[in-house]
């Protein structure tokens, strides 16, 4: 498949999903105003992404699998944000916390391994000075970006603002792009970052898999819904579940990789 086949496609297939919202009656292109507002916001953001990527792909042609998996993942992505999911979400706390991991350690990590930077500043160089060059001293401090990332999370996972992101659909989008952006920070300094920040990337690691795991415990083991008496202690604890185990497993998995690049780059040293 050509580049602008797969390009067309992926647009085509984001058009589908907006349009398909009321065939399938569960879709945040279906809800009030402001929700299908917010939604068509989110298609048209996604869309600019998706189009800066293409623009620059032409002019930096990236490798046949990285292409395929930008676009994958930014299917994924629209999925996630604009299908089902997101309705379902609004009433139940385990397929909220799905959508969260979702975001969070699927498609941001995928879209860091997709090394879309050289395109998109191909596309639009003038955004270097504004928003990529900021981003790129940033992860230079795995830690710190760590740190950013806990915030996000356990500011949006606290019973009041869990609630106010549910309710308000400005504020759910808010959620999903400050996850989007701290994630995408967090695994950039992870799976891009110097092999002499080794250390501090294992030890953001470590930080993440904890504070993530003891969240996930904290929902898993409450003898009380924490996200109003609606919702029920059970879907609760699910959700803990999601974020303490199978959230887990990317986490563990970069440890393993960057653990194991670091010794590698030892033995060299050694030898």
């Amino acid at each position: 498949m050509s580049l602008s086949r797969a390009a067309i496609a992926l647009l085509v297939g984001i058009t589908l999903l907006a349009m398909a919202g009321p065939a399938l009656a569960h879709s945040p292109f279906t809800g009030d105003t402001q929700e299908r507002l917010a939604a068509w916001l989110t298609a048209a953001l996604l869309g600019v992404f998706w189009l800066l990527y293409v623009v620059g792909m032409r002019r930096i042609p990236p490798e046949r699998w990285r292409n395929v998996l930008f676009h994958s993942v930014a299917l994924l992505g629209a999925l996630t944000l604009l299908g089902p999911l997101d309705d379902w979400a609004k009433t139940g706390t385990a397929p909220h916390m799905a959508q969260h991991m979702l975001l969070m350690v699927v498609i941001a990590p995928l879209w860091v391994l997709s090394r879309p930077l050289p395109q998109l500043i191909a596309a639009a160089p003038g955004l270097y000075h504004i928003l990529w060059g900021p981003l790129l001293r940033i992860v230079r401090y795995p830690l710190a970006c760590a740190w950013v990332h806990a915030v996000a999370i356990w500011f949006w996972h606290t019973p009041r603002f869990y609630m106010i992101a549910v309710d308000d659909p400005w504020w759910h989008a808010l959620e999903h792009a400050s996850f989007l952006l701290t994630a995408g920070v967090f695994w950039w300094a992870v799976l891009r970052g110097a092999p002499r920040h080794a250390p501090w990337v294992l030890l953001a690691l470590l930080f993440t898999l904890m504070h993530t795991g003891f969240l996930g415990a904290v929902l898993a083991f409450a003898r009380a819904p924490l996200y109003g008496e609606a919702r029920s202690l059970v879907d609760q604890q699910l959700a803990g579940l999601i974020m303490w185990v199978p959230g887990a497993i990317p986490y563990l998995l970069a440890t393993a990789w960057v653990a194991y690049l670091w010794y590698r780059r030892l033995v060299r040293r050694m030898a």
